[in-house]
This record gives C-alpha cells, structure tokens and sequence, in this order.
C-alpha cells in the first residue's frame, strides 16, 4: 500500500512539473502554497543580484518575481521634467527636478499608509529609504493641492 502511495505521489509530482509556468526563480529556500481563495509563493535569500541574458533565457534582479509587473507613472496633466530613479529601490531614492519650489512629495506603502512625507528644497533630491521594509510603495508629488505626479515604486532589500 505504501508502495502505490509513493508512485501516485511520484506520478503526481510529475504531472505538476509539466504545467508548472514558464517563470522560475533561484533561491536559497522557498516554497509555493496554492488554495481556492490565494496562491501564495515566497523565497529567502537571493543567489542573483543581476540582470542576465543569453538571448532566449533572462534571470532578472535579485527578487522574487512571478510575473513581469512594468513600474509606470500616473500623469496629472504636468509638462513638468521629473527624473526618479533607481527603481528598484534600496537605501536612497534620488528625485531630479528643475521646477522644485512649493513641492512636496509623500510615499505611501501598499496599504495606503503613508510613511514619509516631506518637501523638495533643491533640484536633486536624495531621500532616505533604508528603513522602509521591501515591498511596493508609491510617490506623490503634489503643489499645493495640485497633484504633479504620481510614480510607483520597489523596494528592494
């Protein structure tokens, strides 16, 4: 009995590797969790901290990835040149502005909750993030009440 347990259990795995979709990630430790109502997949540690690519296989940046999410920016109808960058995020986000006076930016977790808030004062802005834990966030630039942009971000680490 135990015999045509493990070979059906074995038949199975075989049949889920078959379906299993094409993404996959390299980790030290990791597992997927699968029900009705969610489908759950987590890693811990990182062996990737780069992009690389032979052309037909790709291996992206040290993060759990399961599908390809574009990071985009919501416009308000503002010519303005706002330069936002890196994205991923690690311990420094850099906001380039020429038009700074008067703006003030606020990031908010993927709850809502807002967790820094603070105004522009020069063209180059550097703004602490290391104490944010990973996840997605997003960055509110405002003038007033008039709302400039708004980019989403990664947070990384």
């Amino acid at each position: 009995m135990k015999l045509l347990f493990k070979n059906a259990l074995a038949f199975i795995c075989m049949l889920m590797n078959i379906s299993a979709p094409a993404q996959e990630v390299l980790s030290t430790q990791g597992n997927t969790y699968t029900n009705d109502l969610i489908h759950l997949d987590f890693t811990i540690g990182e062996l990737v901290t780069q992009t690389l690519s032979d052309g037909a296989n790709e291996v992206t940046q040290g993060f759990h990835q399961t599908n390809w999410n574009l990071v985009d920016q919501e416009d308000f109808g503002s010519n303005l040149e706002i330069v936002l960058f890196p994205n991923p995020i690690n311990d420094e986000l850099n906001i380039h502005m020429k038009v700074y006076k008067n703006v003030t930016y606020s990031i908010y977790d993927a709850l809502g909750k807002r967790v820094l808030h603070s105004a522009l004062f020069t063209e180059k802005t550097f703004i602490d993030t290391g104490h944010l834990s990973a996840g997605f966030y997003s960055i509110l630039l405002m003038t007033g009440e008039e709302k400039l942009k708004t980019f989403k971000l990664v947070k990384v680490h």
